[in-house]
């Protein structure tokens, strides 16, 4: 894909959970490198618009795509294809906790058709390293804070390279300290890698400390602020 066309591209969007309309005329585009935030109080549609992005929410009317899939007409059978080219990283870590770090990876991988052994263990023994968790890969779940856990779940959103992280209050579950951990690694990987990264947060202080570009979600629609100057004038 050419690095003048956005990753994800929506153009008056109205974003549906069930029968309900969440998000009416959403106007969102990605472009590679690119830290955005969904941000707004609780029950805005911040994390509808995060699943939408995989087919998870319906969307309706104007255009919506991701990569090359177009989400207005998608069928059953690519949303797979269309997940698996976007890493998710969620609040609540979602790891599998029957089976080590290791091995939680492996799963991943596995199960988006990595065959060759010697290819798999490199490439779980890389996304560790980039997460500072080489020594951890022995460890089960429980054995690991959450900070770590955490670390485990961008490690995993990262084994097939996508373009796009999303990242759904990747911070909400941790204390300051820990969080602020978390942080400078989804900004070290945009840094250094140029993945764009979409993160859901409530947390306004995040977005003084990390800028990025910002939409905030309200009253059923969700606009790009002009500038980093509005953002400690947020109203929630």
């Amino acid at each position: 894909m050419d690095a003048n066309t956005p990753l994800i591209e929506f153009s008056h969007v109205d974003i549906f959970n069930g029968e309900n309309l969440v998000i009416e005329d959403l106007n969102f585009t990605l472009y590679k490198g690119d830290f955005v935030y969904l941000t707004g109080r609780v029950g805005s549609g911040k994390t509808s618009i995060l699943r939408s992005f995989t087919a998870e929410n319906r969307v309706h009317n104007g255009t919506a795509r991701v990569g090359e899939f177009n989400l207005n007409g998608i069928k059953r059978k690519q949303i797979p294809y269309l997940r698996r080219s976007l890493g998710v990283v969620f609040q609540d870590f979602q790891l599998l906790m029957d089976r080590s770090v290791h091995d939680n990876l492996e799963f991943v991988l596995r199960s988006t058709d990595w065959k060759e052994k010697r290819i798999i263990e490199d490439r779980i023994a890389e996304v560790l390293e980039q997460v500072g968790l080489t020594s951890k890969a022995h460890k089960m779940p429980h054995q690991l804070s959450g900070g770590e856990q955490q670390r485990v779940a961008i490690a995993r959103s990262l084994l097939n390279k996508p373009a796009v992280i999303l990242a759904d209050e990747p911070t909400g579950n941790l204390d300051g300290e820990t969080a602020t951990g978390i942080m400078d690694l989804l900004k070290r990987i945009n840094r250094e890698r140029d993945t764009a990264i979409v993160t859901v947060t409530h947390n306004t202080s995040l977005l003084v400390k990390y800028p990025g570009r910002v939409f905030v979600c309200k009253d059923c629609s969700c606009h790009e602020l002009a500038g980093e100057g509005d953002i400690i004038d947020l109203d929630f």
